[in-house]
């Protein structure tokens, strides 16, 4: 049995949703709080035992490897000032693990992103993590995905159960129940306009067999003109088996405007040093609402 030491984290996409502020900064270092959405998604692979990581990053996305790599400068101003604890908050996010980098050089979808990481990877068995969705849990998400791996060697994806009108925004699967939160996927659908067949939405966290990159490299463009990465699970599906597991903790949807700010206040309330004082702040302005 191989263990899962590698990961990606597709980091190319354009982030229009949130122009104009990403018209000159990567979605993906849009802080929460105090890091960047990206950062949450590296300390969850590296809290779930990953132990290499490659970022497909795009055009325009050079301070995400900045953020990942040592500042001399920086260091040396905070080491004379003996500002100690932002120091070592500083040196460690540059060692956190093992990042590398490649570039998505056309915008052709996650499936293809995924393929772009395919050397890096070679024969070993890897997880995928989305920077649009962060997982707050006691466990972390994907090492949650990593036990059901281990135990069925096979395939697993995360999915969470979301309102029935939001369905559309995801990619959603079909499944046979095996346990309270582990299902064996009959099928995917990606984004279902009309009559899906559930609401447990796949939310950006996959272990996956390297056998998935020849099915991505001859997969058709499927919706929005992209590879999908939902299409080749699909493939998948018609001679092995792929689960589904249903994540325990509270996601996230950070994609959209929305989901990013409810992410950004209630994680502001579970911060030790901002939890009283922004609270307090929160019941002010219900109050000045009523």
């Amino acid at each position: 049995m191989k263990r899962v030491k590698k990961a990606i984290i597709p980091a190319a996409g354009l982030g229009t949703r949130f122009l104009p502020a990403t018209k000159a900064m990567p979605k993906e270092m849009l802080p929460i709080v105090d890091k960047p959405t990206i950062q949450y998604i590296v300390e969850e692979a590296v809290a779930s035992g990953i132990e290499d990581i490659i970022i497909v990053t795009g055009r325009n996305k050079r301070s995400i490897e900045d953020h990942f790599d040592l500042n001399h400068e920086l260091e040396s101003s905070l080491r004379e000032q003996r500002k100690d604890g932002l120091l070592k908050m500083v040196e460690d996010i540059a060692h956190l693990a093992d990042i590398h980098y490649v570039r998505q050089k056309q915008a052709l979808g996650l499936g293809h992103a995924v393929w772009c990481a395919r050397k890096f990877i070679g024969q070993e068995p890897f997880a995928v993590l989305l920077g649009d969705m962060i997982v707050d849990s006691r466990v972390p998400c994907l090492k949650q995905l990593l036990a059901v791996y281990e135990e069925k060697q096979a395939p697993v994806v995360a999915v969470d159960s979301v309102e029935w009108s939001e369905v559309g925004k995801y990619g959603v699967i079909d499944g046979d129940p095996l346990s309270e939160r582990l299902f064996r996927v009959k099928r995917f659908v990606e984004k279902p306009v009309a009559d899906p067949p559930s609401n447990m939405a796949i939310i950006g966290r996959y272990v996956l067999d390297p056998f998935m990159f020849p099915i991505l490299e001859s997969l058709p463009a499927g919706i929005g003109g992209e590879i999908q990465l939902t299409d080749a699970l699909q493939h998948w599906t018609q001679r092995h088996p792929i689960y589904a597991h249903l994540i325990q903790g509270k996601l996230y949807d950070i994609g959209d405007k929305m989901g990013f700010l409810k992410a950004t206040v209630e994680l502001a309330c579970k911060d030790d040093t901002l939890r009283v004082p922004f609270r307090s702040f929160l019941r002010e302005m219900a109050a000045e609402g009523e």
